[in-house]
């Protein structure tokens, strides 16, 4: 089953072309990792799968639901009701992991559940202490966010992600503003999830992590996606833009 159908995807910012036909399904328990060079269009491809901007043409589909179409040229949304329901389809996972800072880490978590979705709370608190667990963060409930590391920010901003029980999970590099020693504690999280079949679509600069992990790895460049196949493209790209950037990545990382 498609969890999402993405086609013809086009964006520009002013005169600057950033997404051009850009064509993107994600099946059900499916990983897709998204690599590509700064500027490549990777991050506002993933704003635009959530909604959080607007495409100028292509069409949008979750789970058979169109959240937006091409009509006379120009991308059409659903009304916004049924954008809110479609925005509980899925969960996005930040670069800065954008914790609310004056809540505690088991409010980050509780809130959107019991707002949103008008879940009980002690229902909500339940599923929020076991999340906490699941992510190695137990006893750490009444904290607040300034008191954490970065890699355990970005634990909980995945379990506040998790807490809304999204069909698809995004992740916008989600260990660019951390550490190499805190950037292997969200990576084994991630990959515990991609073991239990999470359907996720991550943008990374991660290759071992997108190796090991990825069902489909996409390399896009210059807003168009150059080529995509199984993990084994970065070991064997067939483009040679794809060898240009991964030759790079290689000779910056030894």
């Amino acid at each position: 089953m498609k969890v999402l159908d993405m086609q013809g995807i086009r964006k520009a910012f002013g005169e600057l072309s950033v997404l051009k036909d850009i064509s993107l399904s994600v099946e059900e328990g499916e990983v897709v990792a998204v690599i590509g060079p700064s500027g490549s269009g990777k991050s506002t491809l993933l704003r635009c799968a959530t909604l959080l901007e607007t495409v100028d043409g292509g069409s949008i589909t979750y789970l058979d639901q169109a959240v937006a179409w091409e009509k006379d040229g120009a991308a059409v949304y659903a009304p916004p009701r049924e954008l809110r329901e479609v925005r509980q389809v899925f969960g996005l996972v930040f670069q800065n992991f954008n914790l609310f800072p004056h809540f505690s880490v088991l409010r980050n978590i509780m809130d959107a559940p019991m707002k949103v979705q008008k879940r009980p709370g002690t229902e909500v608190e339940q599923e929020a202490r076991e999340l906490l667990k699941k992510m190695g963060l137990e006893g750490r409930e009444d904290a607040y966010p300034f008191q954490l590391s970065g890699g355990q920010q970005q634990r909980v901003a995945i379990a506040r992600a998790l807490a809304m029980k999204p069909k698809l999970l995004f992740f916008d590099e989600p260990t660019s503003a951390l550490d190499p020693e805190l950037t292997g504690e969200v990576l084994r999280v991630i990959r515990r999830l991609a073991e239990e079949k999470m359907t996720m679509v991550i943008v990374t600069h991660e290759m071992g992590f997108a190796r090991q992990v990825a069902d489909r790895v996409i390399f896009m460049d210059g807003g168009v996606i150059i080529e995509q196949g199984g993990p084994e493209l970065i070991d064997h790209p067939t483009q040679a833009r794809t060898r240009a950037f991964l030759n790079k990545l290689e000779g910056e990382t030894t």
